[in-house]
């Protein structure tokens, strides 16, 4: 997709009926790409690009004139020039703020922090939402997996509820596999509170807002 984006990054610990994951490819952080390792495309049939993106990074099947043998580099040049380029603001709220221990549903100031997000929404074009949701360590992999999901949808329903398209946001969950606490919280120690509390932020939802400037 020839389009840049602007980008809003939600991360807190904050979900589509049928949930789609996008991972990147190792060597292209250019686009986004699903689980079947194809790049990931809008209902219109265009790429979704990262805010990484540069025109080095064209693939053949979203960007076939970038990628053209007799294009000159002073042709792809005048390309990316011509590319607005993407007006990006990121927001990091608290994760404390969004999800209690072993819970899955929106406290009351977390729907607050979520209505500032869809306020912001009037600003851009939005092409596509995703939010990942994350666990913390305590408890088993595959419940913390589920519970992943669920704060993920938890957020997806909030979303469409205050008039966000369904279709529009993608949902995934990454259980307790990346922890932004790291060692922080210790190895060895068994459940307590204080181990709880240590470990609230790695109970998240992260967001991703995409879409263009009107």
């Amino acid at each position: 997709m020839i389009k840049q984006f602007s980008r809003i990054t939600l991360m807190a610990a904050l979900g589509m009926t049928a949930s789609t994951v996008f991972a990147q490819a190792p060597n292209n952080d250019g686009y986004l790409f699903d689980t079947r390792g194809a790049v990931a495309k809008s209902g219109y049939g265009l790429c979704w690009k990262t805010t990484r993106w540069t025109p080095a990074m064209a693939v053949a099947e979203c960007d076939p004139e970038l990628t053209k043998k007799a294009a000159t580099p002073t042709e792809a040049a005048k390309k990316a020039a011509s590319t607005p380029k993407p007006a990006a603001e990121k927001i990091t709220l608290a994760a404390d703020t969004l999800f209690d221990f072993n819970k899955a549903t929106l406290r009351a100031d977390g729907k607050s922090k979520l209505d500032d997000v869809v306020g912001k929404l009037k600003g851009i074009k939005l092409e596509v939402i995703i939010a990942v949701g994350h666990a913390d360590r305590i408890g088993a992999d595959k419940y913390n997996q589920k519970l992943s999901e669920k704060r993920a949808e938890a957020v997806k329903a909030y979303l469409v509820g205050k008039g966000v398209e369904p279709n529009r946001v993608y949902t995934e969950g990454k259980g307790e596999k990346q922890p932004v606490t790291g060692d922080k919280c210790g190895k060895g120690e068994a459940k307590s509170k204080k181990l709880i509390d240590c470990l609230q932020p790695d109970r998240r939802v992260e967001i991703e807002v995409i879409g263009t400037k009107p």
